[in-house]
């Protein structure tokens, strides 16, 4: 992840978001490329997903795959 520079990144996060605060937040990249992270640690890990990998992910949280 050192090759990706997240510094001018814009972080949205869900309008569905838990009261508390307790979500993630997305960003998209250059190069169809998408960078999650968790909203409460902004400095801490981000993960990147390809234009692929987001769209699959979308789709499963769309369709309920996910245990949420």
């Amino acid at each position: 992840m050192s090759d990706i520079d997240l510094s001018a990144a814009v972080w949205r996060k869900s309008r569905q978001s838990a009261a508390d605060g307790n979500c993630v937040e997305v960003a998209r990249l250059p190069g169809r490329k998408f960078a999650v992270r968790d909203s409460k640690d902004s400095e801490g890990p981000v993960l990147i997903f390809g234009g692929a990998g987001w769209a699959a992910f979308v789709a499963g949280v769309r369709s309920g795959e996910f245990d949420l």
